[in-house]
């Protein structure tokens, strides 16, 4: 006779005394995890399911919801999308926010402290959205530029990542919400997403893919780590005990709750044994399947319980229990703000040949605007981290109203390249706003600007050659004309101030700060992934067979001159470097101090990254040079700074598989400083022993 669920949950002991509502352990008396385990105790077996996945919520088909347990003062959960602001994935009618930059914007201002406002805004309105946690930041390594999320990354470089989501990750959780790390780990390319192998060594994936989300949990101490789809070395990343219990658990220390990507668990027993602790989910019989499961014992009550109380744990801590979010008004003044200065400090200047920018306010008398982004703003990447924006400031509108009524602007998208051609001719100045889309679900077929785009560029450039290029993309794209073009200007993603922060730094208001956090190779080919075995795959298998070379450190192995560097970017002023010195601290092996001066040598205020590289001693087996500090200095005509850097014991660490530790290597390593990979005017050794 088939028992009914009652009876087996009275046969297991989970039958509960009736619990007053909002009746939980003191918490004057009582640690988040105790207070965790002591809800969960008193919970029907019923109630515990209800905990582990997520669930639709009314009419509006809110997918990322896990109900409260009202009985028990436990609150409702909501998640919201992200990296880029409140997004629409979770919602389809989510309500407007601030649309910020795309974060491979945020990455090419190499500023923690513009991270943490970035973060800061994230995470206060999702609490003005009444949701508990954002699925921010992403942290995978930009490995495939055609990968449809590249623009969701902070870049190629796992130090630049790492040190970024560490300062953005406690700007949202000082705001009473929690932040989520992802793609954990290796998500690297939208096509096949959900059933790709990737093959990848493990010191490669220590050293290069697992590094940003290290920090992410020992430094930034997220809350929550997501799973991501691919199967990584033989298991899929929700099913993956290594790395989701022995790298993230125990080597890292990680006290919060793992929840999978959307529809990513494959088996319940699978995930629960390998550490996930929560399924977010479109639909599907994960509930049933783990109930029937815990009913077979083949999922033990302690497992199951240990799920629930890490979540829960984890809300106690960062006061949802006492403060749970509730809908609030978004303060569009104060996110507009915030999202037009990343735009404005994560710009790079390409080119600026014969200083055709800034422009002269005075001596301009009329702008033509061309390009499928001319005329509407381009604030974001598609996919589950759209944001509904409050508002957009086009490209046109935002040089109008800098340029003055005195200044005739007149636009045109581009489509018919005769009738813009001649348009930018009777103008003074031509702009040309090109650029692509990027979204989750697919990749590029390839790195050219689509449609008749770098046509356009051609056209324009011969009928008016005072032409200024802007791109709007959120990873490398081909540049066919780069020789022809006097000015170019690399605006990603820009977010809804696009036009107004754009208009700032074509007028000199604001002078360009920004450096590439991706390469940008000359052609396809160029590229670490250009064979088929390493991108997309053969027989549905990645083999990441480039190891340690990556990025910039590809380009520097295999002795590639691409067409712009990692860490490059121009100013509308100069700087010079000097007085490196190079220090090790005494009594403490593998440590040392680097100290450098930088000088703005030109007339006008600005700012740039000084950037500090390593190079190992050839027996580290490790690729030419890697970034190891970063500061963001803006300085006045003249002014000279004087920068300290600690490099400590992990930037002379390599990864030892066998040992499963980092490992320093002894010997004589070479310190550069520099503002790109590629431009580093100093240098020093310094030799380090174990």
């Amino acid at each position: 006779m088939r028992r009914t669920l009652s009876a087996i949950t009275a046969a297991l002991g989970l039958l509960v005394p009736v619990v007053p509502a909002g009746a939980t352990p003191d918490a004057s008396h009582s640690t988040p995890e105790r207070r965790a385990a002591a809800l969960v105790a008193q919970m029907t077996l019923d109630e515990k399911i209800s905990q582990t996945h997520t669930t639709l919520k009314g009419a509006g088909g809110i997918a990322r919801f896990v109900p409260g347990i009202p009985r028990l003062g436990i609150p409702d959960f909501l998640i919201t999308n992200g990296p880029a602001g409140v997004g629409t994935g979770a919602v389809p009618q989510q309500p407007n926010a601030t649309a910020l930059p795309a974060p491979v914007a945020l990455a090419a201002g190499f500023d923690a402290g513009l991270a943490r406002d970035y973060g800061v805004v994230e995470g206060r309105e999702t609490g003005n959205v009444g949701h508990s946690l954002i699925e921010a930041p992403d942290v995978n390594m930009v490995r495939v530029y055609q990968n449809g999320r590249a623009f969701e990354n902070y870049g190629e470089d796992p130090y630049l990542a790492g040190q970024l989501a560490v300062a953005n990750i406690r700007g949202i959780q000082s705001q009473g919400v929690l932040a989520e790390v992802k793609h954990y780990a290796a998500n690297d390319q939208e096509r096949d997403r959900k059933t790709i192998h990737e093959v990848i060594d493990d010191r490669t994936l220590h050293e290069i893919h697992l590094p940003a989300f290290e920090d992410a949990v020992e430094q930034g101490h997220v809350a929550a780590v997501m799973c991501a789809y691919p199967n990584v070395n033989d298991a899929f990343m929700c099913e993956n005990r290594h790395l989701l219990t022995d790298v993230l658990r125990e080597q890292w220390g990680f006290q919060g709750f793992v929840q999978s990507d959307a529809s990513a668990t494959h088996t319940a027993v699978g995930s629960v044994a390998a550490g996930q602790d929560l399924e977010l989910r479109d639909n599907g019989p994960y509930d049933e399947e783990l109930r029937q499961a815990v009913v077979d014992g083949k999922v033990s009550m302690t497992a199951l319980d240990a799920m629930i109380t890490r979540r829960l744990a984890t809300e106690i801590r960062a006061g949802l229990f006492e403060h749970p979010r509730t809908v609030t008004p978004i303060d569009a003044a104060a996110g507009g703000t915030v999202a037009r200065r990343v735009a404005e400090q994560s710009a790079v200047l390409l080119k600026n040949s014969a200083n055709r920018l800034p422009l002269n306010a005075s001596a301009v008398h009329s702008i033509a605007v061309i390009g499928p982004y001319a005329g509407v703003a381009h604030p974001g990447g598609g996919g589950s981290s759209h944001v509904n924006p409050l508002y957009t400031v086009s490209p046109v509108d935002g040089i109008q109203r800098r340029a003055g009524s005195g200044v005739k602007v007149t636009s045109s998208d581009g489509v018919d390249t005769t009738a813009a051609a001649a348009l930018a001719g009777s103008a003074d100045v031509a702009v040309v706003v090109v650029g692509d889309v990027e979204k989750e679900g697919t990749d590029r077929p390839t790195l050219s600007l689509t449609g008749n785009q770098d046509d356009l560029v051609r056209s324009v450039v011969a009928a008016n050659p005072r032409t200024i290029v802007v791109l709007n993309s959120g990873a490398p794209v081909l540049m066919p004309w780069v020789d022809q073009v006097p000015a170019i200007l690399e605006a990603w993603y820009p977010g809804e101030e696009d036009g107004n922060a754009l208009a700032a730094l074509l007028f000199g208001d604001v002078n360009p700060s920004g450096k590439l956090p991706v390469t940008f190779p000359r052609t396809e080919s160029q590229t670490p992934v250009s064979i088929p075995e390493r991108y997309p795959g053969v027989n549905g298998t990645v083999v990441y067979s480039e190891n340690l070379e990556m990025g910039y450190r590809w380009y520097d192995a295999q002795g590639e001159e691409p067409l712009f560097p990692f860490g490059y970017g121009l100013s509308y002023t100069s700087f010079a470097f000097s007085r490196l010195r190079v220090t090790p601290v005494l009594g403490r092996h593998g440590q040392a101090d680097v100290e450098a001066d930088v000088t703005n040598t030109g007339s006008r205020a600005g700012a740039t990254v000084a950037q500090v590289y390593l190079t190992f001693p050839a027996s580290a087996g490790e690729p030419p040079r890697q970034l190891k500090g970063f500061a963001k200095v803006f300085l006045r005509p003249g002014e000279r700074r004087h920068l300290r850097f600690s490099l400590d014991q992990r930037a002379f660490s390599v990864w030892d598989s066998a040992a499963q530790n980092w490992t320093t290597v002894a010997g004589r390593y070479q310190v550069a400083v520099g503002d790109s990979s590629r431009d580093l005017p100093l240098s020093a050794p310094v030799r380090v022993s174990r």
